[in-house]
């Protein structure tokens, strides 16, 4: 007979199996959406910004795994997407620490305070799911341009990065704004049936 302390084990290992498989599962999304699906827009000084989706895979992630794991795997997915790519390969460093940090915000609203993965009320779930998407993203909006413009300033030394920081701002913030709604519908349309499915809380 297997002890309650021993199913405890098990089924911890098979949650953490699972989040493993998940996260890269993101990463192989956040990549290919990164990476494939963005519109790069070049600026002064041989830099760019590009709109995409990638940041709504950490929050999708965030929502449905936890924050750590979840930004985790959209941090991988970007950041290798950086490397292959000429352009932004000098702020691989930079993306994966923002990005890890858009999950891990996501995550502490949605998970630690909002406890989303107990609400069975269909209001606090969205509620909750917005919330955390808006708090993951709001943090990038702020820091992504404002860590990108001493990186750049101080670190790789672009005279440039005066000029380019207007064109950050608002490229973040409009990203922040579409992947907010990608990634609470997402998620509300996933969560019903990984739940069934026994693959998150």
């Amino acid at each position: 007979m297997v002890s309650q302390a021993g199913k405890t084990k098990s089924r911890a290992g098979q949650d953490t199996l699972i989040k493993v498989v998940f996260t890269g599962l993101l990463a192989a999304l956040s990549y290919v959406v990164f990476t494939f699906l963005q519109i790069k827009i070049p600026l002064p000084g041989g830099d760019a910004v590009s709109i995409h989706l990638g940041n709504a895979v950490c929050v999708i992630g965030a929502l449905l795994i936890g924050g750590f794991w979840g930004g985790l795997g959209g941090a991988i997915g970007m950041t290798i997407g950086d490397i292959f790519d000429p352009v932004y390969v000098v702020y691989a460093p930079k993306t994966f620490v923002l990005k890890l940090c858009i999950g891990l915000i996501t995550g502490l609203v949605a998970h630690k305070i909002g406890h989303i993965s107990e609400q069975s009320d269909k209001k606090k779930v969205v509620g909750w799911a917005i919330a955390g998407s808006v708090a993951g993203l709001l943090f990038n909006v702020i820091f992504d341009p404002l860590v990108g413009y001493f990186y750049k300033r101080f670190l790789l030394g672009k005279p440039a990065a005066d000029i380019t920081l207007a064109w950050n701002i608002s490229v973040t913030a409009f990203n922040a704004f579409v992947s907010t709604i990608v990634a609470v519908l997402v998620y509300l349309a996933l969560r019903p049936a990984l739940k069934k499915a026994g693959l998150i809380e």
